[in-house]
């Protein structure tokens, strides 16, 4: 589950982290006001005003501007707040903006030069551990850094057994190239955020800058958050940040229906039971010429009310040119499974107008294949791997 900057700081600023501090309006007015309240809180005179959407590259976009009175607050924010942001991590139509925050202006004068470093922590699964991610090259794109710079990119190993250890945190600070109070600050900056993470049982932090300002105070300007939906059974609170008006609007229905569904930009619809199975079959559309429209685990029941569900939500997807119905037959007997193929697919009448593949084995499969070939509906009914292949083939042809 992904969340905005504005959610990312709040769990931040709850472990300690210091935050470029920031409230969130939703109209010019509420701008206005966020303004006046961090000026009389924080004394500053220039605000950053950055769009709210779950895209990174919003300063690109037009979506980040500094404002340096009152009146560019209530203009700039005016002007984002309803706009369709198109960034490089967006589509061609963009994200419609619904939210500005209002932050202060970090970057004042003072005894030393402000410096901007990059650093995300997340998980190498190759591994099995746990990796903050760092470089003195804040501020930009980490893949660009990572194509033209690798060498200023650093890597802190941490086994999750174990957690952070003091000497890594002064070894990321050692290699930022800090010193005196900056040095110490980002000890502490380093361990908050680790904790952060591991607390909020999150699989990616990213802060990109995090700040070192003029007088030496190490903060984070932005937050790129997602948690690990499977824990937020944990997190009752976090799960409260959902906004589904940053996710797509099929995966939200489907994910209401209690389907495992991601959208994917492929010709061939997909109906599976179990994540195995269903990227197996993904495997399978690709062999046979195709491309996978989505990924969509059915689970351990395939009644006739699910597998409806499940093709109206495929069929949302105009690119769909078939769909392969690839069941398993464990818990649930295929003949069931088959049974409710047929009647979702009379229940829905002429709404279904592609080919369909259906390929059920297990129990009681050739019990199955016969209903579906004798329905005398439009269904190619499979047994084999192999003969599901040659039939997503031929309809594609």
């Amino acid at each position: 589950m992904n969340l905005h900057e504005y959610q990312g700081k709040e769990i931040l600023a709850s472990f300690g982290v210091r935050v470029q501090r920031g409230i969130v309006a939703h109209n010019a007015g509420e701008a206005v006001d966020a303004a006046k309240q961090l000026t009389a809180e924080t004394g500053t005179g220039w605000h950053v005003i950055k769009a709210q959407v779950h895209a990174g590259g919003r300063g690109k976009g037009g979506g980040v501007k500094l404002a340096k009175n009152l009146q560019e607050v209530e203009t700039i924010a005016d002007s984002i707040i309803g706009m369709n942001l198109v960034t490089p991590q967006t589509s061609a139509e963009g994200k419609k903006v619904h939210q500005v925050l209002v932050a202060e202006d970090v970057y004042y004068p003072g005894d030393s030069e402000p410096a901007e470093f990059y650093m995300s922590v997340l998980l190498d699964r190759s591994k099995g551990r746990n990796m903050i991610m760092y470089s003195t090259e804040g501020g930009m794109d980490i893949e660009e850094v990572a194509e033209k710079t690798p060498h200023l990119i650093y890597h802190e190993e941490v086994d999750p057994a174990i957690g952070l250890m003091p000497f890594q945190a002064r070894r990321v600070a050692f290699n930022l190239g800090l010193s005196g109070m900056a040095f110490k600050e980002m000890v502490k900056f380093v361990t908050a955020l680790y904790k952060a993470y591991e607390v909020s049982d999150s699989s990616l932090f990213e802060i990109n800058p995090v700040l070192k300002t003029s007088d030496d105070k190490i903060m984070a300007v932005d937050a790129k958050v997602t948690l690990d939906d499977n824990a937020l059974f944990r997190h009752k609170d976090y799960a409260e940040m959902r906004d589904l008006r940053e996710e797509d609007p099929i995966e939200v229905e489907a994910k209401e229906a209690g389907l495992n569904f991601v959208n994917l930009d492929g010709n061939v619809g997909c109906m599976v039971n179990g994540a195995g199975l269903a990227m197996a079959t993904m495997d399978l559309i690709k062999m046979a010429g195709g491309e996978p429209a989505n990924f969509l685990d059915v689970g351990g029941t395939a009644d006739a009310k699910r597998v409806e569900k499940a093709f109206r939500i495929i069929l949302k997807d105009d690119n769909v040119q078939a769909i392969l119905v690839n069941i398993f037959g464990g818990i649930v007997r295929c003949d069931r499974v088959a049974q409710g193929i047929v009647d979702a697919y009379k229940n829905m009448g002429d709404a279904i107008k592609v080919p369909i593949i259906v390929r059920l084995q297990g129990t009681n499969a050739e019990i199955a294949k016969e209903l579906i070939d004798n329905s005398g509906l439009a269904v190619h009914s499979a047994i084999e791997f192999q003969e599901a292949a040659d039939k997503v083939q031929e309809v594609l042809k």
